[in-house]
């Protein structure tokens, strides 16, 4: 287990600090974490990039980024403290010579380097190779990289084979940062410390579970990326399929990393495959035409700036996924995601079975189910919907409605700091605890599904179907589930 009290102070290195990564996320977090008093005093923080600035100049350049992407007010004492702890080094990330400068801020006697890979995947093998040759790395030094992390079975191999080359598994942290929300870290807090859900957490009492993760942004400059992934390998390979193993996996012994990724991967492992055979009443591919989007006229997916308008890339997937195995077997998962949806709006939710008998036809001719439903974001919490008696003495008939017990985290824990996923995980990866980033089996186990329907996909020639923005994607999508005589949370 972690001493989370006795971890030391890090050299965490930023490749790629000038980017788009690097400003909007990794900076603000370790602010917020400088804001919390959570990083070590000793802690410094290097930003890599291969354009020429001083220290001055890339301290500046974090200010702005600071002012620029940080939602509250910027507190001056924290940010003076803050910018004490940055430095820059300009390196040319493809010329091993020069990954020799960074002898001049490592000092591995005082503290642990962390090397944060915030750069496109073709880099990794020559920083891994660049600090293989420097000498800096030691048997505690870790690698932290992002997704995506390949784009097929093969690619993800070829990477994590280059990575494997310098870097122990155990020295590896991939990252997903929606492991680092709280409402998912909850989820094992909410099935394994309540026996309320524990014990009906099952094909006996739960219906089916919806996983819905809706985008307003369309491409935003990202076309070039977004064109050759889509939707399922940029959303659905990782954060959905994540957000799937923590509802679906079985019990860990204990917290320890080996026992929740053990149990990641055998929910993983019991995927139904999705092939040619039944990709077409499984899934449904779209993408978005011009719409509005809360009131704003948005160009189609084929008007965005550099848009080849021949592409057959998906906004949208929607995705019917069984589990073969005896906790779940007979309840279907149904997930879909996708671009220029009507708002921003991540959460899970998990329908019950309908009772047998209804007492209560004054009220409803059918008990409507009991949902649990768990908001990811924008508003993070967890609602129990359920069915109670309307007060009053008037009516001689028992009267029910709808109601919903509520636990928003932003109300009930008014003085706990609600953190976003960056945060924690970049802390993490700073104390040497693996236990929320992702394991090289999961990545690969993940690509092997993901690449079946992909396939399929080809194979059948399934081209998109049409959606207008604003709204939450094909009708087909709604066909989907309408067949299995469901209907999706709206």
């Amino acid at each position: 287990m972690i001493d989370k009290e006795a971890f030391k102070p890090c050299d965490l290195v930023i490749y790629g600090a000038l980017g788009d990564l690097s400003r909007r996320k990794l900076i603000i977090s370790l602010y917020r974490l400088e804001n919390a008093n959570l990083l070590k005093p000793d802690t410094r923080i290097t930003g890599v990039d291969r354009h020429e600035f001083s220290n001055e100049e890339f301290i500046e350049i974090a200010h702005k980024s600071l002012q620029e992407f940080l939602s509250e007010a910027l507190d001056d004492a924290v940010w003076q403290r803050f910018a004490t702890r940055l430095a820059y080094l300009q390196i040319d990330l493809m010329d091993m010579a020069q990954y020799q400068s960074l002898k001049t801020i490592i000092d591995a006697d005082k503290r642990i380097m962390v090397n944060y890979f915030a750069v496109s995947p073709f880099l990794f093998k020559s920083i891994c190779q660049g600090l293989a040759h420097s000498g800096v790395l030691t048997d505690e030094s870790r690698m932290v990289m992002e997704k995506p992390i390949g784009h097929d079975l093969k690619s993800s191999k070829e990477i994590n084979d280059v990575v494997a080359s310098v870097f122990k598994e155990s020295q590896v942290f991939r990252i997903d940062h929606y492991l680092g929300k709280e409402t998912v870290l909850n989820l094992l807090a909410l099935r394994f410390a309540n026996s309320i859900f524990t014990t009906n957490w099952n094909h006996n009492t739960i219906d089916h579970i919806q996983i819905t993760v809706g985008e307003e942004v369309g491409i935003e400059g990202r076309w070039d990326y977004f064109d050759k992934t889509g939707q399922l390998r940029d959303m659905l390979q990782n954060h959905l399929l994540q957000i799937l193993t923590f509802i679906a996996m079985e019990p860990p012994v204990n917290l320890e990393a080996a026992s929740i990724h053990s149990e990641k991967i055998k929910v993983l492992k019991a995927l139904r495959p999705i092939t040619k055979r039944n990709v077409e009443e499984k899934t449904v591919r779209g993408q978005y035409t011009a719409g509005y989007v809360k009131g704003v006229a948005v160009p189609g997916y084929l008007e965005e700036e550099g848009a080849n308008t021949e592409s057959t890339a998906e906004s949208f997937v929607a995705i019917r996924v069984d589990i073969d195995n005896w906790r779940w077997a007979g309840v279907p998962f149904y997930m879909r995601t996708g671009k220029r949806m009507p708002n921003k709006r991540t959460e899970i939710v998990v329908y019950f079975k309908q009772l047998p008998h209804n007492i209560f036809r004054n009220s409803f001719r059918d008990l409507p189910p009991n949902k649990l439903i768990i908001h990811l974001q924008p508003n993070e919490g967890v609602e129990i919907e359920m069915l109670n008696k309307i007060p009053g003495i008037e009516d001689p008939h028992i009267k029910l409605q709808k109601t919903k017990l509520d636990l928003s985290f932003s109300d009930d824990f008014k003085k706990s700091r609600i953190f976003g996923g960056y945060e924690k995980l970049v802390l993490e990866a700073m104390r040497g605890n693996p236990t929320l980033f992702l394991s090289r089996e999961e990545i690969e186990q993940a690509w092997t599904w993901v690449d079946s329907i992909q396939t399929a996909w080809k194979e059948r020639y399934a081209k998109p179907k049409t959606y207008a923005a604003g709204t939450w994607g094909p009708i087909a999508s709604v066909a989907l589930i309408a067949r299995d005589g469901r209907a999706w949370e709206e």
